[in-house]
Parts: C-alpha cells; sequence; structure tokens
C-alpha cells in the first residue's frame, strides 16, 4: 500500500481528498486502480499525469516501481508554449 498525494484540481476527482492509500507495485497499477476507485481520473490519465516519486518525476514511465514508503505525488500535466 502506498499513499499518494493528489496535488491540485486531481484532489477534487477523489472527492475532496488530498491523500489517497492504494495498494499499487508500479505506476501503471496505480493508475489502474485510481480509475476504478474515481472514474474521473481516467480521461486525465489519458491526457497524461505526472507522477513525483521521492522528487523525481515520471511522466511516461509507467512500469516504474512505487517502494513502500516512498513520498509520491501526482500532478495534473501543464499545458503551454
Amino acid at each position: 500500500m502506498v499513499e499518494v498525494t493528489l496535488w491540485g484540481s486531481l484532489g477534487a476527482i477523489a472527492g475532496g481528498k488530498s491523500k489517497v492509500e492504494i495498494e499499487a507495485k508500479d505506476i501503471r497499477e496505480l493508475f489502474r486502480k485510481l480509475a476504478e476507485q474515481y472514474p474521473g481520473f481516467e480521461p486525465l490519465i489519458e491526457k497524461g499525469i505526472a507522477v513525483a516519486i521521492d522528487g523525481t518525476i515520471y511522466r511516461d514511465t509507467w512500469s516504474k516501481e512505487l517502494p513502500q514508503g516512498a513520498e509520491i505525488f501526482l500532478l495534473p500535466r501543464l499545458a503551454g508554449g
């Protein structure tokens, strides 16, 4: 089980929660379980959500393992140019 901090507007999708606990071994499983529990996540996952694990941001590395006790943040992708 990992604790995940939902940054910005992502918390609203999880019913106003700023943190959730999810049983997941990697980013792919984390996204799948989030979409199952909170269907509003699915379109955002498709657009892209960045995952920060212990301060390192992973954008498209869905196979990255989630170590127990790691600090994990989900951040909406920023658009711009």
